[in-house]
């Protein structure tokens, strides 16, 4: 490697090194970065720098979010939640699925992975601890489901792909890439489910005592775990309007391609001038730390990009072996330093990197991004990240350590598992 290569790559490990120490936003780490480096090393001019923030995705990330805080505002969160719950009937197999149908909604949506997980993790095993269920499955089945949704064409995941693939010269279609990352979530829960008690959860069928109208009135109860994990559910003309509109969002996407950042501040902006008082609260979930998070690493790549650097690595990186083996090369590195860090971080960063490959036509374009989105996604489910460590802080305390244990098995496997077999079904045969 030449020096500008090694003084990017010193740059990057900086980013994280500094973040990660002192606990800091990484892409406001990565703009000070970009900055010294773009303007002392790379003599590069400030507005050159500022060219390379993604204005598009602040555009989308902003609607999304502010979209989904609306939601969330207004209920209509709590009565696709309560509406579901209210489905299990008495089946205790069915409570770790309708947490990953549950989260996969919520996720496609247009919510932020980590409010997902917030949202869903503290009721479902609250559900787990009341009727003796494996937290561990039910918080894997959260995990497994955001993940399911996490690509759907107006989520938060999907379009940071979409948009630093685009800038990259490759154009992806959502529908395919949606449906095969849900059905590879979908069958990992699968697998989740058989092997932490899914079984047994079958053979018990419906033993679930029904919650009393009593009950369901007085909220959190000491057997919930103090968490209300049934409401009675009624739905407003606001609830519907906003499943109307989120479902209008989808629709005009997949059929006419418009821009899904200004569909869903469209809506938002709809919703807020109905309701105001829900906007208020939802200004304050828009998620302004992702948006710094990814703005800040785009730059710093887009930095990286006009001084040649990013084309100088991308080439060095297809010439390992052949181009399969540079592709699981890069799915590798996405699995394991997903598994510790950010993964919206690790799209920014990997996929300019990735992208000749599939420029070239050395794999498929398609094959390759639905194995990138399994591997770094997968490992979501490791106890140091946001969602294994809300698991963990929502078991009881005496089911923790195994909890734990459980978790850093699975999660640490997942490093291993996931790129190995998301190469060999979608990169390999193609």
């Amino acid at each position: 490697m030449n020096t500008p290569e090694l003084i990017a790559i010193a740059g990057l490990v900086a980013v994280f090194g500094i973040s990660m120490w002192r606990s800091l936003n990484m892409g406001a780490v990565a703009l000070v970065v970009a900055f010294v480096l773009g303007v002392g090393y790379f003599d590069l001019d400030v507005a050159d720098i500022a060219e390379g923030f993604p204005g598009s995705l602040f555009v989308t990330l902003l609607g999304v979010t502010y979209l989904f805080g609306i939601a969330r505002a207004n209920g209509t969160v709590d009565c696709i939640v309560g509406s579901a719950v209210r489905l299990v009937k008495g089946r205790v197999a069915l409570i770790p699925w309708i947490f990953f149908v549950l989260a996969a909604i919520i996720t496609g949506a247009g919510a932020l992975s980590a409010a997902t997980n917030a949202i869903l993790i503290p009721v479902g095993l609250a559900f787990a601890y009341r009727y003796k269920i494996s937290p561990l499955l039910v918080g894997l089945s959260v995990l497994n489901g955001t993940n399911a949704g996490g690509f759907s064409p107006i989520s938060v995941y999907f379009n940071i792909v979409d948009d630093v693939f685009g800038q990259s010269g490759v154009t992806l279609d959502p529908a395919p890439i949606f449906l095969l990352t849900f059905v590879a979530n979908l069958v990992l829960n699968l697998a989740a489910f058989f092997l932490l008690g899914g079984r047994e959860l079958l053979r018990r069928g419906r033993q679930i005592a029904e919650i009393s109208d009593e009950e369901r009135d007085l909220g959190p109860t000491p057997s919930s775990g103090g968490t209300a994990v049934a409401t009675a559910v009624k739905w407003t003309t606001r609830n519907v309007l906003t499943v109307a509109l989120l479902t209008g969002i989808v629709f005009l996407a997949l059929t006419f391609t418009l821009d899904v950042g200004f569909l869903a501040l469209t809506s938002a902006v709809i919703l807020a001038a109905l309701y105001p008082s829900d906007s208020k609260k939802a200004v304050e979930q828009i998620g302004w730390g992702v948006i710094l998070l990814i703005g800040g690493i785009v730059t710093y790549i887009s930095v990286l990009q006009s001084a040649g650097v990013i084309d100088s690595i991308a080439t060095s990186v297809t010439t390992i072996g052949s181009p399969l083996v540079a592709a699981l090369t890069i799915l590798f590195v996405a699995g394991l330093v997903s598994a510790f860090a950010s993964t919206n971080a690790m799209f920014v960063v990997l996929v300019p990197l990735a992208a000749p490959l599939v420029l070239t036509g050395n794999v498929s374009t398609l094959g390759f991004v639905v194995a990138l989105c399994i591997a770094a996604s997968a490992v979501d489910s490791s106890p140091f990240s946001t969602g294994g460590a809300l698991i963990i802080a929502n078991t009881e305390e005496e089911l923790r350590d195994k909890t734990f244990r459980g978790l850093l098995i699975w999660g640490m496997s997942m490093i291993v598992i996931a790129p190995v077999m998301a190469w060999l079904l979608f990169v390999l045969p193609t």
